[in-house]
C-alpha cells in the first residue's frame, strides 16, 4: 500500500474513511496490478482528497504486521505538497488540513507515522 503526507497551508492532509476502520487517517490505499508506488500515491491522494499532489520524497515504508486490523500489509509512505483545497470524495467522507496541535486520533499505525513525520524522523 502507500499513503501520503500532504503538506498544505501549514500543516497535513488527513482523510475520514468511509469504510472500516472508521476515523482519521492520512490518505492513501493500494497500489494497483502494474502501477508504480509513486503512480499510485498520486492516484490516491487525487481520489481521497481532490487534490492534484506533488510528490516531495519517499518517507519511510512501515510494515508491523498488524498495522492494519484487515489484514497485514506494507505501506510505502510518500512526503507531498499540492495547492488548493482538499475535499473529501471516494472512499473518504471529509478531507480536512491538521496541524500537530489538532491532531484527531488516527487509525491503523497513523498516528506513528504522523508522529515519526513531525518530529523529523527518517
Amino acid at each position: 500500500t502507500v499513503d501520503i503526507i500532504i503538506e498544505l497551508d501549514g500543516g497535513i492532509v488527513l482523510v475520514e474513511r468511509k469504510n472500516s476502520p472508521h476515523g482519521w487517517a492520512l490518505p492513501g490505499g493500494f497500489v494497483d496490478y502494474g502501477e508504480s508506488y509513486e503512480d499510485a500515491a498520486v492516484r490516491e491522494a487525487r481520489e481521497e482528497t481532490s487534490l492534484a499532489v506533488t510528490l516531495i520524497r519517499q518517507f519511510h515504508t512501515y510494515s508491523t504486521p498488524d498495522r492494519d486490523p484487515r489484514q497485514h500489509t506494507a505501506s510505502t509512505v510518500f512526503i507531498a505538497t499540492a495547492d488548493g483545497s482538499p475535499h473529501g470524495a471516494d472512499d473518504a467522507l471529509q478531507a480536512r488540513v491538521f496541524n500537530r496541535n489538532n491532531l484527531p486520533g488516527l487509525v491503523f499505525d497513523h498516528g506513528l507515522i504522523v508522529d515519526d513525520y513531525f518530529n523529523h524522523r527518517y
